[in-house]
């Protein structure tokens, strides 16, 4: 709909005050409908123009009087432009209400924070994992102390976010809690889906991320040699649970399963595939992805040794699988009796699938991207960067057969 609005700027006369100054009012007509508002500005009678609707002269005192005017009948446009981007009604009430603040509910940062992660809770163990969860609430305490004490306020208004809050923010994490560089990008991910958010819901008008760049640092990731991982498959262990610990850990750096993912099996995820071999086909925890995994004799072999385990079948497991952070601890313990000074965990047994078993034995990066349940083959590629002994034999595949192919030139 087409909109007609005029701006003048009248002297109230009849309102002078002791001084003998004269308000100046702002008069708005839409659609011949009008309605004043007071500019919390005034001049002399005598030195005001009522055709122009400006300050006489030009003095320094009547420039800025103009220029603060013009900068008034600015933001009357710009709120007109913001009403009619969003598809809003434009009526004399609605920009009275943008113009004076009036029935706009204003939000703040921490309030967002809450909401989002109230409705993340909701979705825990449906489509977000616990651990999701978990670090959006730290974030949340991280974003908290850091307008505690950059700012000396408990919170902080959407609409006084902007560059300079990210950057410091950054800084803030980077100094005061020590974060690495890729920890620190993983909060700031956090704050710009909150953003993102205040943004859709039409809370937040502009994108204070919007010039401000951050992104993760390669990272190598550790894995088990193939001498490393026999030597942990074939030492004696005495203690039961560290048995259990290590065959679970074993089965994952056959299968590609991070710790949720195993924790989560039951008997039930076995399958046949389609060679009439046995396989495991599940959504992975993390990125809800599909991962089949065509069961290796390793892994076999150890689900065969917990069929009838007690506490896998209290629980309706495939594995008797502790807590992670359990898991890792115990994972520690065998580190040091078999000798392995590699930082065991759970996650190590998933990087020792993508290199050591699959990639490092010619297995496309592709199939493996596919049984790990990544979403993208960009996360893949991060194992491929490491698998140096890969492409040591494929080198010397080559040169091999360009020997063949060129007979050495007799020396002269």
């Amino acid at each position: 709909m087409e909109h007609s609005m005029y701006i003048s700027f009248r002297i109230k006369k009849s309102k002078t005050n002791k001084k003998g100054l004269a308000p100046i009012n702002m008069r708005i007509i839409l659609d011949n409908k009008r309605f004043e508002i007071s500019s919390h500005r005034f001049v002399l009678p005598e030195n005001w123009d009522t055709k122009l609707c400006s300050a006489k002269g030009t003095s320094d005192e009547a420039l800025i009087l103009n220029n603060y005017l013009d900068n008034l009948k600015s933001k009357i446009n710009r709120q007109y432009n913001i009403l009619e981007s969003l598809n809003k009604p434009i009526t004399i009430d609605s920009l009275r209400e943008r113009l004076t603040g009036q029935g706009e509910k204003k939000y703040s940062l921490l309030f967002v924070y809450e909401y989002h992660n109230s409705e993340m809770e909701k979705r825990v163990n449906f489509d977000i994992a616990p651990a999701t969860y978990s670090k959006y609430i730290i974030s949340f305490n991280r974003i908290k102390n850091y307008i505690q004490y950059q700012y000396g306020k408990k919170d902080i208004l959407l609409e006084s976010l902007n560059h300079a809050f990210i950057t410091k923010y950054e800084v803030y994490l980077k100094t005061i809690h020590k974060c690495s560089t890729n920890t620190t990008v993983k909060y700031l991910v956090h704050l710009k889906k909150i953003i993102n958010l205040s943004i859709a819901n039409e809370w937040l008008l502009r994108d204070p991320f919007m010039k401000h760049h951050c992104t993760y640092k390669p990272t190598e990731r550790g894995f088990l040699s193939p001498e490393e991982l026999l030597l942990l498959e074939n030492k004696e262990l005495k203690l039961p649970r560290l048995q259990k610990v290590r065959d679970i850990f074993v089965f994952c750096c056959y299968t590609g399963f991070a710790q949720a993912d195993v924790e989560a099996l039951s008997p039930s995820d076995i399958t046949t595939g389609i060679d009439g071999e046995k396989w495991i086909i599940i959504n992975r925890k993390k990125t809800d992805g599909r991962s089949p995994i065509p069961l290796l004799p390793q892994a076999m072999d150890i689900i065969n040794k917990y069929k009838n385990d007690p506490e896998a079948q209290a629980k309706g497991r495939l594995l008797p699988v502790n807590s992670n952070q359990r898991m890792n601890g115990y994972l520690k313990e065998i580190a040091d009796i078999t000798g392995i000074t590699k930082n065991l965990t759970m996650h190590l047994a998933r990087h020792t699938f993508a290199t050591t078993i699959t990639l490092s034995n010619g297995v496309p990066i592709e199939t493996v991207s596919k049984m790990l349940g990544h979403n993208s083959i960009k996360t893949t590629q991060i194992y491929s960067k490491v698998v140096d002994t890969k492409i040591s034999n494929d080198m010397q595949a080559l040169k091999a057969k360009l020997s063949i192919q060129n007979p050495l030139k007799k020396v002269m």
